[in-house]
């Protein structure tokens, strides 16, 4: 099992830009598929961006494509979520999530490990 600490959360103004980072530690994240999901206040936990394992193939919600980025860097064991053009919308905690090897990357049940979340507020 892998354990997942995210950092980078903040207040940020409308079109601002943020960058949140998942650091793992216990395994190498290389051989999982590596998701970012996000919870607001009386809504459901929903899918944000994803990074397959064994590749770099990234996925997106239509919500943040082209407005967000998801790498990782395996050297340090940290999966990045770069947020650019933000929109008050996008307030929510954000959630780093693992899933060994690749099954669905949308679909957080097949996600078997995850950190405590970070918030993430845009002003209008």
């Amino acid at each position: 099992q892998v354990q997942l600490v995210e950092s980078g959360g903040g207040l940020v103004q409308a079109g601002g830009s943020l960058r949140l980072s998942c650091a793992a530690s216990g395994r190498s994240l290389s051989s999982y598929t590596m998701g970012w999901f996000r919870q607001a206040p009386g809504k459901e936990r929903e899918f944000v961006a994803a990074i397959i394992s064994g590749g770099s193939s990234t996925a997106y919600a239509g919500s943040v494509q082209g407005r967000f980025t998801i790498s990782r860097d395996n050297a340090k064991n940290t999966v990045y979520l770069q947020m650019n053009s933000l929109k008050p919308e996008d307030t929510a905690v954000y959630y780093c999530a693992a899933q060994l090897g690749y099954q669905d990357y949308s679909n957080p049940r097949l996600f078997g490990s995850w950190g405590q979340g970070t918030q993430v507020t845009v002003s209008s």
